[in-house]
């Protein structure tokens, strides 16, 4: 991929990300908790891997994009140790609200996941420029 197909490509998973964030604001708004979830993780997946692009990095996982996004941005301090910690439970709740069986998130635990999401992306998109 050359350096303008790379760009587009990060523009375009920054813009799924506050896609997936406008989804997940519907479905809470609708009471679907694990749905939310899902794509509460899927915004913030999908501006990590947009950063990632940006050093030309990237995870050929989900546990792999974590673990990029943990070593490069996290432990070297460019983003708060908060949103990694955010990421991490999103990336674990996703799972769980998917493949659990017999589990459904709840509004109180749901709602308060969205402002700090929202904030993550807009951090990772001031850091992408």
């Amino acid at each position: 991929m050359n350096e303008s197909e790379r760009n587009e490509y990060i523009l375009y998973r920054l813009e799924k990300s506050f896609e997936s964030l406008a989804d997940a604001k519907l479905l809470a708004q609708n009471q679907r908790w694990n749905a939310s979830v899902n794509r509460l993780y899927f915004a913030a997946f999908y501006a990590v891997m947009a950063l990632l692009l940006t050093e030309n990095s990237e995870g050929l996982t989900h546990a792999g994009t974590r673990s990029q996004f943990n070593l490069k941005f996290i432990k070297e301090g460019r983003i708060s140790k908060e949103y990694g910690r955010l990421y991490s439970k999103l990336f674990d709740w996703r799972h769980k609200g998917d493949y659990g069986d017999l589990f459904d998130f709840t509004e109180n635990q749901v709602l308060p996941l969205i402002e700090p999401t929202e904030n993550l992306l807009l951090e990772i998109k001031k850091l992408i420029g």
